[in-house]
């Protein structure tokens, strides 16, 4: 363990992990093996709580579920001597060369954390639509949120796929792989497609439906049932809303730090954003939202922080 460094507000950490989901724990995991004193702050929010059973996680052959994952992970922080501490950092600022965090805990205080450097694994918020029983929808898997996660699982059942602004026939003649049976929903009042598009889902097979998606009910068995403006309700065995997303960047962007679509994080190769000192990994980066992707940032961000740290030397025995 590295050796606190005395501030006359309090000790220095060498890196504040905020976000204690996939990507957080793994790297905090790899800095306390690394001895470095770190301390993750996690508000208890982290996507992978919504997951089921992930099965394209590599190393669990019959899949994990998520909170299954985030226990583990939690534990194995602390065989190394690791914890998360509960709350949020509601503000993130410099000042005399260190990062000083603002520590709202579970009981309503606020105290300051200050470190060396901060690795922000804060992840992404899903934008709203209407969804009856979400939760025990996604919890079922009626409601899945991710067709690279689970595509292969939803295999040859009947699927139905709503537009967005960024690629609106993408998700659904990337489903079309697993299914016969997929169903394109229009979100807005005017269709989004182009002529091209247009083309392209019925070349592929995909059914559309021009009538604006109103919201989702569930039927007794977790059945999703689309209802739209034309006033006709169709039953499905599964549903991607592909709701879009902001990053939960905020903390980085008062820094100053270059975002791009959808409020990403901009980083290089080693994860590193336009702050010095500041890190980034996971959803709230641009890149492939998934969890074997965090963990392989998390272990190249962990590394650099290490690398860019003062040396510390183990002292000998006695």
């Amino acid at each position: 363990m590295s050796e606190l460094i005395e501030h006359p507000n309090g000790h220095v950490f060498d890196t504040l992990v905020i976000g204690g989901g996939p990507g957080g724990l793994t790297a905090a995991i790899y800095l306390r093996r690394f001895t470095r004193n770190i301390v993750v702050v996690d508000k208890g929010n982290s996507r992978l709580c919504l997951i089921p059973v992930s099965h394209n996680y590599p190393g669990f052959p019959e899949g994990v579920p998520g909170g299954e994952l985030l226990v583990n992970l939690t534990h194995q922080l602390r065989n190394y001597g690791g914890d998360v501490l509960h709350g949020e950092i509601t503000g993130l600022r410099l000042e005399d060369g260190h990062f000083v965090g603002d520590y709202l805990d579970d009981a309503g205080e606020t105290r300051e954390i200050r470190a060396l450097t901060v690795l922000l694994a804060t992840g992404v918020a899903d934008a709203g639509l209407p969804i009856e029983n979400w939760r025990e929808a996604v919890a079922c898997g009626a409601v899945r949120l991710c067709p690279v996660c689970d595509g292969y699982d939803v295999m040859d059942r009947r699927i139905a796929v709503v537009t967005n602004e960024t690629n609106p026939v993408g998700h659904a003649l990337f489903m079309r792989s697993f299914s016969a049976e997929v169903t394109l929903f229009d979100r807005g009042e005017k269709s989004m497609l182009n002529d091209e598009e247009r083309r392209q889902i019925e070349a592929a097979g995909v059914r559309y439906i021009e009538s604006p998606l109103l919201g989702v009910s569930m039927s007794e068995d977790m059945k999703p049932i689309l209802n739209t403006a034309d006033g006709e309700s169709r039953e499905f065995d599964v549903f991607y809303p592909m709701l879009g997303e902001s990053a939960r960047s905020g903390l980085a962007s008062n820094l100053g730090v270059e975002t791009a679509e959808c409020d990403k994080i901009v980083v290089d190769d080693h994860q590193r954003t336009t702050v010095p000192g500041l890190y980034a990994i996971g959803d709230v980066v641009r890149g492939l939202n998934q969890i074997a992707v965090a963990a392989g940032q998390a272990a190249i961000a962990a590394t650099a922080i290490h690398n860019a740290l003062p040396w510390t030397l183990r002292p000998k025995k006695a």
